[in-house]
Parts: C-alpha cells; structure tokens; sequence
C-alpha cells in the first residue's frame, strides 16, 4: 500500500512482513497474468487495474447504456500496492481526501486510457466487484462510489459453488496481503468479506473524468 506526500511523490510504506508480502506479490502477479490484468497507467496514484471481459448477462444501466450478453465490458481490480493504507485507529478526513483523490485520479487516467485505443470502442460498460467487510459496509460503500458515478446491480440470484470457492480463496489472498502490509488493519471478518458489484458506463466516465485537454472536469481532493 501506498502514501504520498504534499507533492505527490509516493512515500514506502514499510510492511508489517516483509517477506511475506515478498511472496504473496510474486503470486498475485502470477494471478494477474494469468486473468490477462494489466495496469492502464503508470501514474503512482492510480489504485485500479484493468482486464477487459465479456458480460455474462445483459446490462441496463439507469442512463440508458446498454451492454449485450458477451460484449467486451472494462473490469476493475484494486492496485493493492497503491491503495492508501488504512490508518489503525480507523478512517480519518485525511485517509478519506487521499482516497477519493486516488479514485478521481484513477477514473481520469480509465478514460484517456479508452480514448486512445480504437479496438475498444465497443466498451460501453465499466464494472467491478468491491470487496467490503460486511453488509453494512458494503452500503456505506455503495454511496462512496455512488458519488462518482457508479451504480450498483444486485447478482442475479444466488452464486455457483464454483464462484463461492472462489470468493473464498480470494477473501483468504486478500487477509495474508493485509496480513503482510499493514497487520493492524487485519479484522476477524475479513474471510467473510462481501463484494459490491459496481457498474459505470463509458459515457458517464467521459463526461465526469475526461475532456479534450486530458483534465478530469470532476474535482480532485488535493
């Protein structure tokens, strides 16, 4: 996880085990490799990567855009490197502006990113799964990204067990890497951690975080 100072220049943050997080870095690349994830930018702000998917389902968002089942939809997956580690004695106003400047950054950087590849065009449709400690986070959560733009769209009935075990052995990945950064961070619910599925069209991400002179038009917090 990542600080940054008034400048902007990214500060280490020493982790609570070393070489664990020496480890479970080398395996979440190998994750990332193998689910074709890859970083959209090099700015040390941005806390998203990026895979570019297919929509198992139809997908009506409430400002009309439309995503078809099987057309190519843009997911987000946090840069756990670069997300801003989450003071001990719980959110501060500093944590929060760092965070929803790290956002805006990160949502301005998407949309160059689109606008300059061609091939992608047919991505109408941003999305990802937040991960959150328990349902009552996940809301709070909810109205945090609600903020910028993304609305969030219930799974259509229960999961597979396919995808449950999955969602487990990712709760457990994400446990040892909070584990590994920042121990005291690490909270007993963190194996029953709930996603937000979070959505946003491509429209809404270029009238929010994109104009013809590559500024975001939506207000970043210094």
């Amino acid at each position: 996880m990542a600080v940054w100072d008034s400048a902007g220049r990214e500060r280490p943050l020493p982790h609570s085990h070393p070489w664990l997080a020496e480890l479970l870095y080398a395996l979440d690349m190998r994750l990332r490799q193998r689910q074709a994830v890859f970083e959209y930018t090099s700015h040390p702000a941005c806390i998203f990567r990026l895979d570019i998917a297919s929509a198992p389902r139809p997908i009506v968002l409430q400002d009309g855009t439309c995503a078809r089942a099987g057309q190519p939809i843009a997911r987000l997956h946090f840069w756990n490197e670069h997300v801003p580690s989450f003071p001990h004695n719980g959110a501060t106003i500093a944590w929060a502006r760092q965070m929803q400047r790290a956002i805006a950054i990160s949502l301005r950087e998407l949309a160059r990113y689109l606008a300059a590849r061609p091939d992608l065009r047919d991505v109408a449709v941003i999305c990802g799964d937040v991960p959150s400690g328990t349902r009552a986070q996940a809301e709070k959560l909810a109205r945090i990204m609600e903020h910028y733009g993304f609305e969030v769209i219930p799974e259509a009935g229960p999961l597979p067990l396919g995808r449950r075990l999955r969602r487990l052995a990712e709760n457990l990945l994400i446990s040892l890497i909070i584990l590994a950064q920042n121990a005291g961070a690490l909270r007993l619910d963190t194996l029953n951690r709930v996603r937000v599925p979070i959505y946003f069209s491509r429209r809404l991400l270029n009238e929010k975080f994109g104009d013809a002179n590559g500024r975001t038009s939506f207000a970043e917090v210094a």
